[in-house]
């Protein structure tokens, strides 16, 4: 079965000096159209991230990243803010990963968000980047214009169904468990969920951990090495780039850990991933609130889940990819969508020691072929199954590198 090489996009966003709050008026804040006491919403999936329709001030429809680990609604370019001429009520210059970019972002309020078919929302605040930074639309293929968390997650019951990718909201005081849902308490700090889990070690040690869900990163298991002295990589590890934040490029290492608990649940020889500290230190731990690290959407993928912000619970099923088997971009490439129709593929890092790396290929190449395939019809997606499609698979990809042309064939293969 193809599998899909994971684009790890953590989604680091700082803490506003402002929050959400829920006004006693219902006019303001989200809220179902008419007298339904729930809403079906369908999705869309890229590299494990939860992509769902926003139409902004009733005028511009945009798509939103669903994320369980952002305060406040966030615009990643300017540019549309500006087309409804939005007025601002300040500016930020905020440090990016490791403190070597500054970001440019501004506050709008009053904004109205709509969730079709049947969710409006008033009153909102915004963030909006000065210009994509985070790249969104690039690394997954697609126009993604932004990402909305805690507004939704405050006010209703969030059921996401990643088999039949339907999102459904529903009101609080009218929700019911579903007996065939399994309940696991959470508890939320400073807007965000955290749960409790449980990593074994191939030599058989064992540790308890404090993890954020965190639906806006495509990662499975992400750790903090310096979170507690009895954390650390296995010597088995590789060194990989992981995806990309506010600042810039993400890298850290990966490795595989025995064993992975969340309440009765578990999975044997998953990836976990850990960022190198000094590149994630402002952005990842800008809170008050200590945790070990986080799950994402690779974890978050293989149930069918219920979030309950206001009683602190989530509810899972399994799901078909429950058993899933865990793989770490079996090629070594890693692929990004260029240009204003994101039909140009260009080769952004080639992973040290990897088969893409053994056959010639480097960064900054651009895609033409695969398997004599050209790739002007395909997307992002299609071109990630080709390059995590199973181990030894043979590949020829042909690339364009500068004035020149370039081609190889090599087996896909694990390196952890």
């Amino acid at each position: 079965m193809v599998r899909f090489y994971r684009v790890v996009l953590f989604i680091l966003v700082f803490a506003l000096p402002f929050k959400f709050v829920q006004c006693q008026n219902q006019t303001l804040g989200f809220h179902i159209v008419g007298d339904a006491k729930k809403v079906k919403i369908p999705f869309e999936v890229y590299s494990n991230l939860i992509v769902i329709p926003v139409i902004l001030n009733n005028q511009l429809p945009l798509k939103f990243v669903l994320d369980t680990g952002v305060r406040t609604t966030i615009l990643t370019d300017k540019a549309y803010s500006d087309i409804l001429n939005l007025s601002y009520s300040r500016k930020y210059t905020i440090a990016g990963l490791g403190g070597d970019k500054l970001v440019e972002a501004y506050v709008t309020s009053g904004v109205s968000l709509t969730l079709p078919p049947a969710v409006k929302g008033k009153g909102h605040s915004m963030l909006v980047l000065e210009e994509d930074y985070l790249e969104l639309r690039n690394y997954l293929g697609v126009n993604v214009n932004g990402i909305l968390g805690y507004e939704v997650f405050s006010r209703f019951i969030v059921e996401v169904n990643y088999d039949t990718k339907i999102l459904t909201l529903t009101t609080p005081e009218f929700f019911k468990k579903k007996r065939s849902y399994d309940e696991i308490p959470i508890t939320v700090e400073d807007t965000k969920p955290y749960i409790k889990g449980r990593v074994v070690y191939h030599d058989g040690n064992e540790l308890d951990l404090k993890l954020m869900i965190d639906s806006g990163a495509s990662h499975g298991l992400f750790l903090e090495e310096d979170s507690n002295p009895k954390l650390y990589i296995p010597e088995n590890h590789i060194n990989s780039t992981l995806g990309r934040g506010l600042g810039g490029v993400l890298r850290g290492k990966i490795a595989r850990l025995a064993r992975f608990e969340i309440g009765d649940k578990h999975w044997d020889n998953l990836i976990a991933t850990f960022p190198q500290e000094d590149r994630v230190l402002d952005s990842l731990k800008n809170t008050t609130v200590f945790r070990n690290g986080s799950i994402g959407g690779e974890i978050l993928n293989r149930f069918k889940i219920i979030f309950n912000f206001p009683q602190e619970k989530i509810y899972v099923k399994r799901g078909r990819s429950f058993k899933k088997a865990f793989t770490y971009n079996l090629s070594g490439l890693v692929v990004k969508a260029k240009g204003s129709a994101l039909v140009d593929y260009e080769i952004v890092a080639v992973r040290e020691k990897s088969p893409g790396e053994a056959a010639g290929f480097k960064k900054g190449d651009r895609i033409i072929s695969i398997n004599s395939m050209s790739v002007k019809d395909m997307t992002l997606s299609n071109i990630i199954a080709f390059l995590n499609a199973k181990e030894n698979k043979k590949l020829r990809i042909r690339v364009r590198r500068g004035d020149e042309f370039y081609a190889n064939s090599f087996r896909l293969a694990k390196q952890i």
